[in-house]
Order: structure tokens, then sequence, then C-alpha cells
């Protein structure tokens, strides 16, 4: 029996750095020189890890279906992320799938594990293809992926295009337009990309060119204590509008730092509960009515 399969991912995954040589192609090389399991091996190895926790034997699993992962990544080298990366990301997601294998399924672990390799890669790109994220729903990603291959082969839609688009995918023609409208956007630097700084019209769309902070200039502070001097003020005299009893019920029920309760106020003024929520929605409507005046 092996070690038990605790802390799966964190040892899979050194095992997996471990195992990565040099570049991504000496990586490549090493993986598809693994050989790979027949059924009966893998249903053995599951049975063993499933049964026993036999750590060694989901290493096993592991390895013999690295090469299928860089398979699986090189199809989404035309976001602009590095394959190696994109490999990794994949390989959690094979970790994951074999933590979760089970031979009852009667299914080969390729079949099985191909959905959380795609999904850990689908999370990388969309978090690192734009600063800005451009999918954030569960609908938006695949809409996303699924739009950004149809416009490698259409290019521009038209607009029965995007009907198409629409119908094929089961959303709306606004959501489709909208998420066009994200792929074809690009990422601006604050202050200009300084790779730009001759490009004239980069440097006018930076948004340090027409985005202002005026939260420390001296008009807009004096401006801010005018309005809360003034607030200040007119809640004062709305108050001074109120009879006392009705002015402590407001100032104890939402001015104090430490708020009463209906029902303490009630103890106080010797009255049942309902009959200082009335008081109290009488002084607010009131001070409502002053305070708009």
């Amino acid at each position: 029996m092996g070690q038990t399969v605790e802390n799966f991912e964190t040892q899979a995954l050194a095992l997996y750095m471990n195992s990565s040589i040099g570049s991504i192609e000496s990586y490549t090389a090493a993986v598809n020189r693994i050989p790979m399991l027949t059924a009966e091996e893998e249903r053995e190895l599951g049975r063993r890890l499933r049964e026993e926790d036999d750590i060694e034997a989901a290493q096993k699993l592991i390895m013999s279906h690295l090469r299928f992962v860089v398979h699986i990544a090189r199809g989404y080298s035309g976001y602009g992320l590095a394959h190696s990366d994109l490999v990794q990301e994949g390989n959690v997601g094979l970790m994951k799938a074999v933590k979760r294998f089970d031979i009852s399924y009667n299914v080969r672990l390729v079949s099985f594990a191909v959905h959380w390799i795609k999904a850990e890669i689908h999370e990388f790109v969309l978090k690192n293809w734009r600063i800005v994220k451009v999918a954030t729903t569960k609908a938006q990603r695949k809409l996303f992926f699924n739009l950004r291959g149809s416009k490698k082969r259409l290019g521009w839609f038209s607009h029965a295009e995007v009907n198409t688009v629409a119908e094929t995918l089961g959303v709306s023609s606004k959501e489709v337009l909208e998420m066009e409208s994200r792929l074809n956007g690009k990422d601006i630097g604050f202050d200009g990309s300084p790779d730009n700084s001759d490009d004239e019209d980069s440097l006018v769309v930076s948004p340090a060119n027409y985005l202002q902070d005026t939260r420390y200039e001296p008009a807009a502070l004096a401006e801010a204590d005018d309005w809360k001097q003034d607030s200040h003020d007119q809640l004062h005299y709305a108050l001074k509008t109120l009879d006392e009893r009705s002015r402590d019920i407001v100032a104890s029920r939402w001015l104090g730092d430490n708020k009463l309760t209906l029902q303490d106020l009630a103890d106080r003024y010797g009255v049942s509960a309902e009959r200082i929520r009335q008081l109290e929605k009488n002084a607010l409507n009131k001070l409502k009515n002053v305070l708009v005046v």
C-alpha cells in the first residue's frame, strides 16, 4: 500500500514539477516516452487508488496521461499565452480528475479527465488573456470560446451571422454583439504604453489624459465640507420641531452609537412597543417634510 492520498493536488503538482525538464519541447518529448496504460492496467490502478489510497497508483495514472494534456493545451495556443503555462494548468485539471476517478463509471480516464483539463485551461485563459475580464458568468465563458472560434472563420459578423451564432449557442443577439465588442477591444495602460510613446492616438485615449481625481482639490474639499455642515444644520433644525419625547425616540433609534430597540423605549416611557413605533413613524414623517422644505 502506498502513502495516504492526503493533500493530493499538492503532491501531484510536485510530481509534475519534478518531471518538467528544460523547455516545453523537452518536456513534451519526455512525456511522449511514457508508456500508455492498457484498459486492464488502468482499472487496476484506479482500484488501488480508490480502495487503498495508493499514491503510487495515482502517480502512474497521471504520468501516463500527461501527453494528453499537452495535446489539449496546444489547441489554446491562439490566445497568446505560453504553452508551458497552459500545460501546467491542464495538469492541475488532470490531477483533479484522477482524484475523482472511479472505475465504476466504466469509462477510460482520458474520457473522464477531458472536462477537468479543459475547465482549468479555460479559467486560466479567461484570467490572463486580458487585464479586464471579458467573461465572468458561465454563459459568457461558453460564448467567449465559441464566438472566438467562429470569428476566426468568419471575421466581422453580418446581421444574419449574428443571429445564426445566437441561435446556435442559445443566447440573444445582443449578448453576441456585446461579446464581439469585448473580443475586439484592447487593454490600455493608464498612462499609455511606453512602447507607443510616439503614437499620438495611443496617448490621446490613455485614461490618464481624461480621468481626473478631484478628491483632494481645495474646491472639492471645501464644497464637501459645506454640504456636510449644511446637512448637519438642517437636521439639527428639523429635530427642534419635534416634541421632547419624539426627539428622544428618533435620537435613540437612529442617531446614537448604541441604538435602542422599540421595547427598550417602551419600558422607558411605560407604553407599548407598538405605541413607540407609531411615535417614531410620525416623527420621521415630520422630519422628512421639514427637510424637504
